[in-house]
């Protein structure tokens, strides 16, 4: 039980973290760290890893 608990814990944070990334591409938000800005194309990359892992922790607690 605490197997699921922690992989749906996951999958929810993870895909939170994907559909930020997602919102951030589609309003076009900027993100500024100090000097340095956040280039687009990191959150493509920051909102694909973040779904995948998602999807696999859901898929894992479904079997266990």
């Amino acid at each position: 039980m605490r197997v699921q608990l922690y992989l749906r814990t996951s999958g929810v944070i993870f895909g939170v973290v994907a559909l930020a990334h997602l919102f951030r591409l589609i309003n076009h938000w900027t993100f500024q760290v100090g000097p340095w800005s956040l280039p687009m194309w990191i959150s493509w990359f920051a909102a694909v890893v973040p779904a995948l892992l998602s999807l696999w922790a859901f898929r894992l607690s479904a079997r266990t």
